[in-house]
């Protein structure tokens, strides 16, 4: 659909020679590669972006990610091919402040339609505790690990409000299809709500309502349903935490009822077991749906958001 397809921009040229040619050649793999197609194309820094452009563009739209399925989207670093994709496209779906070499990309892009999913919902400043659930124990000092957290896709009104923003965004780029768009994001809106519901209403009745998880992904989703969230590294899932922060959190459990620390596929999961194994207690994956892959459980965000969903009821004791 790009008219400037047909030439590589200068700023695609410029990355690519910088990168050398060692790195066109290994990066054949790519998700995202130049469209060419008759469709609106979007190139998504990551699979809840991509899910939502997939979702809300239905048949209208081909859909590439710049993140590819198992690829921990924190420190994604893009190639010269990505770059010239994301030039030759016709919008970008992306987080501001997620992953510094999109921004980077997407600041140099010359594209006319630049989506910023931060811009669409409200972003808050979380630590490694996030609610008001858990017994006092904070011994360490945590600040260095708070920021303004970018997992908004994990709370499903948040979620929703980016996808209507997102709906908008297409229906303004590519109008002759507006009204499939309009169609679209309503029905996604509606699942969203529909999920909302089904955490709301299955978590409303816990015997604990603290959680510990590897890395504070998960903020937003305790906000919204009245639980909190311990987390052994901070926004970083690559982070280690400190002894004292070990030691409290083996407090905390203990005092709150905590029966299992969480962790997830796409980070390891060492520090995660040795601590549960230190504290007598279990593990279980919680699913921060940064990327689907066969270790997933579900094959989208709705199914693996119900998985999770599950996973907390049976960790918290939902009566």
């Amino acid at each position: 659909m790009n008219v400037r397809r047909r030439h590589i921009s200068a700023i695609a040229v410029a990355a690519t020679t910088a990168l050398g040619l060692g790195t066109l050649s290994a990066c054949s793999t790519d998700t995202a590669a130049a469209a060419n197609t008759d469709k609106f194309d979007v190139v998504a820094a990551f699979y809840p972006l991509q899910y939502l452009a997939e979702q809300i563009g239905g048949d209208h739209v081909h859909v590439t990610s710049l993140t590819k399925p198992g690829q921990e989207p924190h420190d994604l670093e893009i190639s010269a091919r990505q770059t010239a994709a994301l030039q030759e496209s016709d919008a970008v779906l992306y987080l501001k402040n997620l992953q510094p070499a999109v921004d980077d990309a997407v600041s140099q892009s010359e594209l006319k339609t630049k989506i910023d999913a931060a811009s669409l919902t409200t972003l808050e400043k979380h630590g490694n505790e996030v609610g008001g659930h858990a017994a006092s124990h904070d011994t360490s000092e945590n600040d260095e690990l708070a920021g303004l957290d970018p997992h908004i896709w994990l709370d499903p009104v948040r979620y929703a409000q980016v996808a209507e923003g997102v709906g908008k965004a297409f229906e303004k780029a590519d109008p002759k299809n507006a009204a499939d768009y309009r169609t679209n994001t309503a029905v996604l809106v509606k699942k969203l709500g529909a999920l909302d519901t089904e955490f709301k209403t299955g978590l409303a009745n816990t015997k604990t309502k603290v959680f510990i998880t590897t890395h504070a992904a998960f903020g937003y989703l305790a906000e919204r349903y009245g639980l909190t969230e311990e987390a052994i590294n901070g926004l970083d899932p690559e982070s280690e935490p400190s002894a004292e922060r070990v030691k409290d959190l083996e407090k905390m459990a203990k005092a709150d009822g905590v029966t299992t620390v969480f962790y997830e596929t796409l980070v390891s999961d060492k520090t995660a077991k040795t601590i549960a194994a230190d504290a007598n207690l279990k593990t279980d994956v919680l699913d921060p749906i940064e990327g689907i892959t066969a270790k997933s459980r579900g094959k989208d965000y709705f199914s693996v958001q119900q998985a999770n969903l599950k996973a907390l009821q049976t960790a918290l004791g939902a009566k």
